[in-house]
């Protein structure tokens, strides 16, 4: 594996990856900010698709994730209150 295909996304698809397995971690621990670590996850997963990897699978996919983690956010702020 060479330094350009390991950095072919400028490390922007490593952050990704990076805040998702971390969101996962915090929900698992019923921590609230999970979803908004999910949030910014799904708003670099779309940018990727749209400008980097060329994949409307991944923008489509990260749209419906990224609305879900706002709803489930929305909803656990109503049970907090």
């Amino acid at each position: 594996m060479t330094t350009t295909t390991i950095l072919n996304f400028y490390g922007v698809d490593w952050l990704a990856m990076a805040l998702s397995l971390l969101a996962v971690w915090l929900l698992g621990n019923k921590n609230q900010l999970g979803f908004l670590v999910f949030i910014a996850a799904n708003a670099l997963w779309i940018v990727l698709g749209l400008t980097m990897i060329h994949s409307y699978g991944i923008v489509f996919g990260n749209l419906f994730f990224l609305v879900s983690n706002f709803r489930g956010y929305l909803k656990w702020l109503k049970q907090v209150d």
